[in-house]
């Protein structure tokens, strides 16, 4: 084949390619893009009063207000806790070293357990984790079973995974898949102990997850200072506030709004 005839081959060929890319631009076809989050709440039935939200749907009240509390708050007096209009808590039964990675059970739970119970609040915990490996988020898991013993939880145990601040932590450089990976082991082998597990964090924690990797584990969601929140995600438990005042604790305190479901 001569120089002539490849020339016009080649000439042919971009014709029709250049008809192709026009025919997709003229129809307008575009790569399908995701649906916009739509939240299953109607925020126009958020209301604050006294530094306290509720929520309410169709003029009935469908929401409580809790706490999550660890050594840092020091003693408290659950009974005034009580008294103070909290519905239920959080309490810390443990974290893992963001350097060094030991384990450590919280220095109240047991009292935090004991009072919270004793005052009618029911109760879920939470842990700390910096688990770098599946492995590790396991071992946390397996410590908070062991640390429950037989105890009986009316909220989910939660994997609380964030960065530390003011400090280089040892997961802080973990990919979105290793996150994931760790987050599901933790989760799955709460859920076949027969508790139910939950995932906490702000917006930038939660996307270090692959949600959908996570189907049918619930998130608890960390925004403080918005008049509604704003995560792009299903969440039933809203942490609104890390400086509330309730009575019978000596420091500030994170405030959480529960979205109570059977009562949509």
């Amino acid at each position: 084949m001569n120089r002539t005839s490849l020339r016009i081959l080649f000439t042919a060929a971009l014709a029709l390619a250049l008809l192709a890319l026009a025919a997709c631009s003229s129809s307008g076809e575009q790569a399908p893009s995701k649906p916009a989050y739509v939240s299953p709440y109607d925020w126009s039935g958020l209301a604050k009063e006294d530094g306290r939200y509720t929520y309410a749907e169709g003029g009935e009240v469908c929401s409580f207000t809790g706490i999550d509390v660890s050594e840092h708050q020091g003693a408290i007096d659950w009974n005034a806790v009580a008294s103070d209009g909290i519905d239920f808590a959080f309490i810390r039964i443990g974290n893992r070293g963001a350097t060094e990675g030991a384990v450590y059970l919280d220095e109240r739970y047991v009292e935090n357990m004991t009072g919270a119970r004793e005052a009618g609040i029911p109760v879920g915990v939470y842990f700390f984790s910096q688990a770098i490996t599946a492995e590790e988020a396991l071992e946390e898991a397996d410590f908070v079973l062991a640390m429950l013993g037989d105890a009986e939880l009316a909220y989910p145990i939660v994997y609380d995974h964030e960065p530390v601040a003011g400090i280089e932590g040892r997961a802080d450089g973990l990919s979105r898949e290793q996150m994931t990976e760790n987050a599901l082991a933790f989760c799955t082998r709460i859920a076949e102990a027969g508790y139910e597990p939950m995932v906490y964090g702000n917006k930038r924690d939660i996307a270090r997850f692959d949600l959908s990797q996570l189907e049918g584990i619930d998130v608890w969601f960390a925004e403080y200072g918005a008049a509604t929140p704003s995560g792009q995600f299903d969440f039933s438990i809203w942490q609104y506030a890390n400086d509330g005042t309730v009575a019978g604790v000596s420091t500030a305190v994170d405030l959480n709004i529960l979205f109570i479901a059977d009562a949509r």
